[in-house]
């Protein structure tokens, strides 16, 4: 039982890790996104 409860709480870590990357890894994409949208503003404007 006791591996049991420890593979239950190993399992659950791992998902609220798994979460906050993914979290993570949104917001880098956003700010990517973001920062090209910018760049080709300033070519569209040079124009």
């Amino acid at each position: 039982m006791k591996k049991l409860a420890a593979l239950f709480i190993m399992l659950v870590i791992g998902v609220l890790a798994g979460c906050n990357t993914m979290q993570g890894l949104g917001k880098d994409i956003e700010r990517g996104g973001e920062k090209l949208q910018g760049t080709a503003q300033d070519a569209k404007e040079k124009m």
